[in-house]
């Protein structure tokens, strides 16, 4: 019965999408150094792939693998290759080319989406995804490495987030506990969405693609309870008492 000790099993894992336009290799290069500075702890052995389906430069293809190797990321392909040549040369310099039939989605920049989560009702998993309702409760800890998605509606939670953790929600997100992991409201981009938090510790917060990581969140509103919404791009946090 060898073959049962190997088994194939469908995953999703967070994976940051690098959208590319209009800008050279040095710029990107620059930018992408100065986020991480920013914000280490968020890009620390994330998984990334880049998007190119709107950059008008040429690049080299040998060194985009050297300085991305050379900062501790983790790149797994292109996405939203078009030119055949290109292609190519991609390739041939060791890389993968990855269809975008499937929903592989986050962007770095001016927006940012999440992987969509296939089907799973087990909470002993890594993964709970809930369809077709109006809000869901979840009364459960949500442990590290653990993600609770839900599409068209909104999240109530609770009970703790332990860092690690991830809350996903295409509406507002409700946390009545200790929040140390990563929440995302609004992840399909309305703009109108809200994240409240009792005690706020959250590694990363996001409504419709903005963001702000644990480091950018200002020391005033650590451990407080407050209102986060997104005005003119940007993400705003209020006490609640």
């Amino acid at each position: 019965m060898k073959h049962q000790l190997v088994t194939f099993q469908k995953n999703d894992f967070t994976i940051l999408v690098i959208h590319l336009k209009n800008i050279k290799f040095i710029y990107f290069k620059k930018f992408l150094l100065e986020k991480i500075q920013e914000s280490p702890s968020f890009f620390k052995n994330i998984p990334i792939v880049l998007n190119i389906e709107k950059l008008s430069y040429t690049f080299d293809w040998i060194n985009i693998k050297n300085f991305i190797l050379s900062i501790g990321l983790f790149l797994i392909g292109i996405t939203g290759c078009k030119n055949k040549n290109i292609e190519k040369m991609i390739l041939k310099s060791g890389f993968l080319i990855l269809s975008t039939q499937k929903k592989l989605k986050s962007k770095i920049c001016t927006n940012q989406n999440f992987v969509n989560i296939e089907k799973e009702k087990s909470i002993n998993t890594s993964f709970y995804n809930l369809n077709d309702q109006k809000n869901y409760v979840f009364n459960q800890l949500i442990r590290s490495g653990q993600r609770v998605y839900l599409p068209n509606t909104d999240l109530i939670i609770t009970n703790n987030v332990s860092a690690g953790a991830e809350l996903i929600s295409d509406g507002h997100v409700h946390i009545y506990g200790m929040m140390r992991g990563r929440v995302l409201a609004g992840a399909s981009g309305d703009i109108t969405r809200k994240i409240f938090c009792t005690h706020l510790f959250a590694e990363l917060i996001s409504i419709a693609g903005e963001y702000l990581t644990i480091e950018q969140i200002p020391l005033k509103y650590l451990g407080k309870s407050v209102e986060i919404s997104l005005i003119n791009h940007i993400l705003c946090i209020k006490n609640l008492i």
